[in-house]
């Protein structure tokens, strides 16, 4: 096999994790810095504003990360997946009746809760039926073959949504009350805090479900030899379906959180996010889920600097510039690193 990036978090750091930590500190430093200086004392807002759009990519990047250091498939269905996931929250939020903020936190509480827990496992099933019968069969296929799929069950799913549930766009009500929270000298939204704290929450429960748990260690294992896995009695089937229900319902997060925050969505959604989740994902070190999330924040933080600099309509040639010039230095991604063929 040629050399690849080791998956699904066990890349070795080739500065070591203080490094990596100290770094990405003086990242965030920097990065404050630059979006003051543009801002016009609306640097803070546009700081927190880039941890947002960078926690709801980083979402959805680590589905594609995930999948890709199980089986090495680019699903690039992922993305409609996460579109699919803010239609659903949708659907919930207006079938329970709800047009407006819900201002009792008892309240607000219990329809979050079950809003997350509806939508990703609504999505983490879809994201299973999709591997059962448009992946599965072409496990052993030629690699072209299981990517055209992923593209084909991406236009599904947009038809799907266009056809069946609406070809325009739709509203999400924003059930999180427009306030502002202060703490110490900082001053943020509610729903900004919410998502962010979210997406961290998550991550930290996905490296520590995969780092500490039995299936985690049968989905390490799959990742780096699945023929040696299944010798020693991981079911491989069972794991895989396993990675897409995970990854799909963190899509599915995703989508609530996209409606919850910009309060809308299309059936053309996913594209667009998909992209950027990929791009991310590639960024960071495909295979890796530590690099994805930090893919999707660099990524939120650079649209969001070009925003700020009025070059907002420049953000997509900013992102795939710097994805160019970082895979130019650095094949495998800023986590990434190669490693040794296995025999």
């Amino acid at each position: 096999m040629t050399p690849a990036t080791a998956p699904l978090g066990r890349v070795r750091l080739s500065a070591g994790r203080w490094n990596v930590a100290v770094g990405t500190i003086a990242a965030l430093v920097a990065a404050y810095v630059i979006i003051d200086l543009g801002a016009g004392g609306e640097g803070q807002a546009q700081f927190i504003n880039a941890l947002t759009i960078g926690a709801i990519y980083a979402l959805i990047a680590l589905g594609y990360t995930m999948v890709y250091g199980i089986i090495e498939l680019i699903n690039f269905a992922h993305g409609d997946v996460f579109m699919v996931g803010s239609f659903v929250s949708w659907w919930l939020l207006t079938t329970l009746g709800f047009n407006g903020a819900i201002t009792d936190p008892l309240l607000l509480g219990v329809v979050l809760a079950v809003g997350f827990v509806f939508s990703m496992g609504v999505m983490g099933i879809v994201g299973m039926v999709i591997e059962r019968f448009a992946y599965r069969p072409l496990r052993s296929a030629p690699r072209l073959a299981p990517l055209i799929t992923a593209i084909g069950v991406s236009f599904i799913l947009q038809n799907l949504v266009q056809v069946g549930v609406s070809n325009s766009i739709v509203t999400t009500p924003q059930i999180i009350p427009n306030t502002t929270l202060h703490i110490g000298p900082i001053s943020i939204s509610a729903i900004n805090l919410f998502i962010i704290v979210l997406a961290v929450v998550l991550m930290a429960a996905l490296q520590l479900f995969i780092g500490r748990t039995r299936l985690g260690r049968a989905m390490r294992s799959t990742a780096i030899d699945r023929d040696a896995a299944q010798l020693m009695g991981v079911d491989i089937n069972t794991t895989i379906a396993l990675t897409f229900f995970i990854g799909s319902g963190l899509a599915g997060a995703a989508g609530v959180v996209q409606g919850l925050y910009f309060g809308v969505s299309v059936f053309t959604l996913g594209f667009y996010a998909g992209l950027f989740a990929f791009t991310a994902a590639v960024l960071g070190g495909i295979g890796n889920t530590t690099g994805a999330a930090l893919g999707g924040f660099i990524i939120g933080f650079i649209q969001v600097i070009a925003a700020v600099y009025g070059y907002g309509v420049w953000s997509e040639v900013v992102v795939f510039t710097a994805l160019v010039l970082v895979l130019v230095f650095r094949p495998t991604g800023i986590l990434g690193q190669q490693l040794g063929e296995r025999a």
